[in-house]
């Protein structure tokens, strides 16, 4: 039994948007690892009429579950209030962190020089164009210093409080933050690896995807305003179901 005032090392906060396929795999994959007193998992549902969760919720005790306004920004600032750990972590649905992540971020509680970062992007796939969009993604990574959200940002609480935060935009909340964080933080990327599934990519063509996210990332870069790429990237302003995109998750 835990004292009253223990704190988690990590809150693991989920944000979902009608993707409840992606989130039962991601359970299943917490419960295999065991989940130990060391993390806390909280789930933010953007959708609070999306009733297809209410089986996961019956079935994961281990989960603290709320709802809040759409919009990913939104939904991890959410999360990130209730949440208690040292360590916040946002990761995707579809996103599964390999063995020795959580060894790396209690390494990482004792360094003075580590206040953010993110984990090592791979994706769920055999196909060739999966590893060349790999190798891109490592070179961002390291020369621009800036991991997209699917690469499961870390951040020590006090830096985020300190920030304000992601800020509510349409696009690029994860670029943004990171752009921020690494202004006046320390970030570090350890070799551990991400899984993310690859199926926008097998959906839209490799090459198409990769271009259109690329494109987007470099607009943004040279101030074109997250509402504008928004569109652009959706087509026109989207639904609640397909917001689940928004962090685009290429080199």
């Amino acid at each position: 039994m835990q004292p009253e005032d223990y704190r988690p090392l990590v809150s693991i906060v989920v944000p979902v948007l009608r993707d409840t396929r992606e989130l039962a795999g991601l359970l299943d994959a917490m419960r295999a690892d065991r989940l130990d007193a060391r993390i806390e998992v909280v789930v933010v549902n953007g959708d609070a009429a999306d009733r297809s969760l209410a089986p996961l919720r019956q079935g994961a005790a281990m989960v603290r579950w709320i709802d809040s306004e759409p919009g990913r920004g939104r939904q991890m600032n959410a999360g990130a209030r209730v949440a208690s750990g040292r360590w916040l972590l946002f990761l995707h649905a579809d996103g599964r962190l390999a063995h020795g992540w959580l060894e790396a971020l209690a390494a990482a509680a004792d360094r003075p020089d580590v206040d953010g970062g993110a984990f090592r992007f791979t994706l769920a796939s055999e196909h060739w164009a999966a590893r060349i969009i790999e190798r891109g993604v490592a070179i961002r990574t390291r020369w621009l210093r800036l991991p997209y959200g699917d690469q499961a940002i870390f951040v020590r609480r006090e830096w985020f409080e300190t920030l304000g935060g992601y800020r509510p935009l349409d696009l690029m909340e994860d670029v943004d933050f990171m752009w921020r964080l690494g202004r006046g933080g320390r970030l570090w990327f350890p070799p551990v690896p991400v899984r993310v599934s690859a199926r926008r990519w097998e959906r839209d063509g490799w090459l198409r995807r990769t271009a259109l996210n690329l494109a987007l990332l470099v607009l943004y870069l040279v101030g074109v305003g997250p509402e504008r790429l928004a569109r652009w990237y959706y087509g026109t302003r989207p639904a609640a179901p397909d917001r689940r995109a928004s962090s685009i998750g290429v080199p």
